[in-house]
């Protein structure tokens, strides 16, 4: 995902909440809900003003995401489950049941289904994935200098391989067969899935790892894809309300969410096709993911194994490099760790996280492209609610800088071709607005050190040697990225 893609800059009416519940909630539960969806806050408060939270109709109205569906797991099992807002321009309201694109979180359960596989004997982790691939080949490349690629290079992201994601196929668009996207070939709308580095040089996401695996089941089973997920994942754990077929089938689009753009405009045609669907072709509900999250916990321990067994569930637990599991992120203490993972198709963002051990976790869907730093936040106020561990906002303190030296930094930076970052001064306060995002307040650390509350972003201000700024950094996520002057 490239960087502006990553850089999600984030910000009472009522709420559209489904009149039929899924559960029945008790009413410690509804204060719960009514806790978490009056109490979003961005990665980062101000000292003394902890408190300051936003809720969650405010930030659907501020960010254009028009739809929003929330599912909590608490002591090993759903608590609530709650949809708000609209879920098309006809104003129908998103409930529980409705389907929303998963995008990336299609990953960690195409990665279960391989990892059944494994566990049968069918598919080998540390074998050469060509092997198995009949239909299509890993072409020779000597940038892989002679390694071969592995099933757990691939669902880790060490394999080396190229494209990190994909936009999808509109529905005026012809669709590509699968050895099209592979090898790149119209009317695929990708480059093809080749080696850029030597499989476990390092960790680099890759869509295309999982498309090639993709190919792999299908080549080993003989099945369809979407059967394949249906028979050893989706009805072993439940989840009733999911599916892998592209596009979705005619008889689930009524209570389909439509995907929406930044502007609040809905995606031109609808929701997006996805043959990649390894890599992003779920359809599903929070409920259901929900149902995955309580699946591997319970399974780790060894009481409902109806998938995996609780080595493999282990294994694809463990992490390695780039704190990635086989199929997950893994993050948070090493006595107390947590499995995620996000996903962001064209018009869908969503995220979910979950504790291996503690039986906590929480699901989150939304159906517009702002969605994804919203998501954030609404976790962030689960986190605080049920007393996680992980994920709480962090607390910084803010120092004052004259509006003089303020005036210095107004300027356009560019990051990288057609993305640039302008600040300005107003009223006092030094603002940055990134291509395509909404402008907000940069705080200072110290006179050349600022810091974003919506994101996990920090932003230095470089001089030369006769002090004239040049340049700014933008440190996140542990990458150090250097913005020129324009």
């Amino acid at each position: 995902m490239s960087f502006a893609r990553q850089l999600i800059f984030a910000f009472s009416t009522c709420l559209l909440a489904n009149p039929i519940p899924a559960l029945q909630a008790s009413s410690e539960t509804d204060q719960h809900i009514q806790h978490v969806i009056s109490g979003l806050v961005g990665d980062v408060v101000l000292k003394g003003d902890e408190h300051a939270t936003h809720t969650l109709a405010e930030r659907m109205k501020q960010l254009n995401v028009p739809g929003v569906s929330i599912a909590v797991i608490h002591n090993g099992k759903i608590e609530w489950a709650r949809g708000f807002g609209v879920r098309n321009n006809e104003g129908a309201p998103v409930g529980p049941e409705t389907m929303f694109q998963a995008g990336s979180i299609s990953k960690p359960l195409a990665a279960m289904a391989a990892l059944r596989l494994v566990q049968e004997g069918k598919l080998a982790l540390d074998a050469d994935i060509n092997t198995y691939l009949t239909s299509w080949k890993i072409p020779s490349d000597p940038i892989a200098q002679g390694k071969s690629i592995t099933l757990r290079e691939l669902l880790t992201h060490t394999a080396g391989t190229t494209v990190h994601g994909f936009p999808g196929y509109a529905s005026t668009d012809p669709v590509p067969t699968l050895v099209q996207v592979l090898n790149g070939e119209k009317p695929a709308n990708t480059p093809a899935i080749r080696s850029e580095q030597p499989p476990m040089k390092q960790w680099k996401y890759s869509g295309g790892g999982y498309t090639i695996m993709q190919q792999a089941l299908i080549d080993v089973t003989h099945e369809r894809f979407p059967k394949l997920l249906h028979d050893t994942v989706l009805a072993p754990i439940g989840m009733t309300r999911s599916t892998y077929e592209q596009p979705l089938p005619q008889a689930l689009r009524d209570n389909a969410a439509t995907p929406y753009r930044a502007d609040g405009k809905p995606v031109e045609g609808g929701a997006h096709t996805y043959p990649e669907m390894a890599a992003a072709g779920l359809w599903t509900t929070p409920t259901d993911l929900a149902k995955y999250v309580i699946e591997v916990e319970q399974s780790l321990d060894g009481k409902a194994n109806h998938v995996l067994n609780v080595d493999m569930t282990r294994q694809m637990l463990t992490p390695g490099m780039g704190k990635w599991g086989l199929g997950v992120g893994i993050d948070g203490a090493d006595a107390n760790p947590y499995f995620s993972h996000g996903g962001a198709n064209e018009g869908f963002r969503n995220n979910f996280v979950a504790n291996e051990k503690s039986g906590e976790g929480a699901v989150v869907m939304t159906n517009g492209d702002n969605g994804g730093g919203l998501a954030d936040e609404v976790l962030r106020s689960v986190a605080v609610e049920y007393n996680w561990p992980d994920w709480r906002p962090v607390v910084r303190t803010a120092v004052k800088v004259d509006e003089k030296t303020l005036a210095q930094y107004a300027g356009t930076y560019n990051l990288a071709p057609n993305f640039d970052i302008v600040m300005t001064v107003e009223n006092g306060k030094l603002m940055t607005q990134a291509s395509g995002q909404p402008k907000v307040e940069l705080y200072a650390e110290s006179e050349s050190k600022f810091f974003l509350t919506v994101v996990p972003v920090e932003v230095e201000f470089v001089r030369d040697d006769q002090g004239k700024v040049t340049s700014i950094v933008v440190h996140q996520g542990g990458r150090d990225m250097k913005a020129p002057r324009k």
